[in-house]
């Protein structure tokens, strides 16, 4: 087996002629730059606040702090390296598309399935978090518990988490309705995400006690570093940014200023939250804590409403979380359909709304059966581990795409190239090592699983190895 088709690489200008095209069968741009933006803070902003830190702080303690200090690090380096590969190549699928264009169909499908793990695997931990802010609001606003066996995760009391299903219908529903209305209800709700968690920073520090940092690091830096990898899924909202490449309009400018503009407010609130909560309440409550901010609320007021308040912002945010991360994963089996390397049904455009609709639906129902089965911890480190990978290889592409085309237009370009790439896949690998063993065992079956579906599909009707045989046809000639 030749691996000449393995290496393949999809050219930059074919990419960005099939992002230019307009009518039946391709995507609208209908999203402008705050409304991007809000995507990109919309995925983040959330996942790792609204239930992160119940896993976090009994790894690391109040050092907890440095752990989201490390992924903000690592992922602003990446975000300097996302925004000029977004700058470059404006389409739909991310880091999968930039690993076609610089290295090769086999390593960009790796990607690819990495990034439908990172969302699929994200979306559904967030809409799990979702039913128990909604059993939280119940119970402050009405008195009325949801019962564990439909509203807990399955490893916490749970059966069959049914909020979480009912919350991944309403987005695959407004998803399918269109993208430029879906993204208008999102920057409202980001709007909403916001506020709540400037009254949580406000609120929460009136109850700031010192004492609860010590001691800081009560497992030592290895608690740490394992936090670290934790938390970094928390930042999948700077790859979401780059999914809607195709449906933004002035890609070239927008999508660069979206992702930073992303990492600095989804940075200064991470940091901000996590102060304040270890601040308010001492680090080994947060164990197995459900609604953890909320009832920080509560414990610091002696009061129901600002607790009340809280959840009920949290239930408006999770939905915007859940709704952008489910968006992304459709737009990624959009662009790897397109190339051949998933089934045609993937890339079909609604012409009536402009959106994949079968995709959509068939995104909607893995992730609700992700939601409604899974245990969360399990879910947070694979949604991690897809991150990281997909982050290191924007990283090393940036290196191959200097080189291979160093003419291509940039709307940004990396400052101290090369090492800021370089530093940023260090990163990526560094936090990829401190990830759990189940995580690895996890992960090792998805390649297998992936190794089949390319060799057994994917490079059979890639389109680039169709144009490849077609062309040695037309040299050998039709006697040939």
């Amino acid at each position: 087996m030749s691996t000449t088709g393995l290496l393949r690489r999809k050219p930059v200008d074919t990419l960005i002629a099939e992002a230019g095209g307009t009518g039946a069968g391709h995507l609208r741009r209908s999203i402008g730059l705050w409304q991007l933006s809000a995507i990109g803070i919309g995925a983040t902003v959330g996942t790792g606040i609204f239930f992160v830190l119940t896993t976090s702080v009994p790894e690391a303690g109040p050092a907890v702090v440095l752990s989201f200090v490390i992924a903000a690090v690592t992922a602003g380096l990446t975000a300097l390296c996302y925004a000029e590969l977004a700058s470059a190549i404006p389409v739909s699928g991310s880091s999968y598309s930039y690993a076609y264009a610089t290295m090769g169909e086999l390593v960009a499908f790796g990607v690819g399935v990495c990034l439908l793990m990172e969302y699929g695997v994200s979306a559904s931990a967030i809409a799990v978090t979702w039913g128990q802010y909604l059993d939280q609001f119940s119970d402050l606003a009405f008195g009325l518990h949801l019962p564990a066996a439909l509203a807990a995760p399955p490893g916490d009391g749970g059966v069959f988490n049914l909020p979480a299903v009912v919350l991944v219908v309403l987005v695959t529903v407004l998803l399918i309705r269109g993208v430029g209305e879906s993204a208008k209800v999102n920057a409202v709700m980001v709007a909403i995400k916001l506020a709540i968690l400037v009254l949580f920073v406000a609120v929460g520090l009136t109850g700031f006690t010192a004492g609860n940092f010590t001691p800081f690091a009560p497992n030592g830096w290895d608690g740490v570093q394992t936090a670290a990898s934790t938390i970094f899924f928390s930042f999948i909202g700077l790859d979401a940014v780059s999914t809607a490449g195709e449906e933004v309009r002035d890609p070239r400018r927008t999508l660069p200023l979206a992702i930073l503009i992303s990492l600095v407010v989804v940075t200064t609130l991470y940091i901000a939250v996590a102060v304040t909560a270890i601040g308010a309440q001492p680090w080994q409550q947060f164990d197995g804590q459900e609604a953890g901010l909320a009832q920080i609320l509560q414990d610091v007021t002696g009061q129901t409403w600002p607790a009340l308040v809280f959840a009920a912002g949290a239930i408006v945010s999770i939905f915007s979380i859940t709704l952008v991360v489910i968006y992304g994963q459709t737009r990624i089996l959009y662009a790897m359909g397109r190339d051949g390397l998933l089934p045609r049904p993937f890339t079909r455009v609604s012409t009536r709304t402009g959106t994949p609709v079968w995709n959509t639906v068939v995104v909607g129902a893995a992730v609700a059966v992700l939601a409604a089965v899974f245990p969360l911890k399990l879910l947070a480190d694979m949604t991690s581990m897809g991150t990281l990978v997909a982050f290191t290889a924007v990283s090393v592409g940036i290196v191959v795409l200097r080189r291979t085309r160093p003419d291509l237009p940039r709307g940004f370009k990396v400052p101290f190239y090369p090492v800021t790439p370089v530093l940023s896949a260090a990163f990526c690998v560094y936090l990829i090592t401190k990830l759990h063993a189940d995580t690895f065992l996890a992960f090792a079956v998805l390649l297998a699983l992936a190794a089949v579906l390319y060799f057994g599909y994917s490079r059979k009707h890639s389109r680039l190895a169709g144009e490849h045989r077609q062309g040695l046809g037309e040299r050998r000639g039709p006697g040939c």
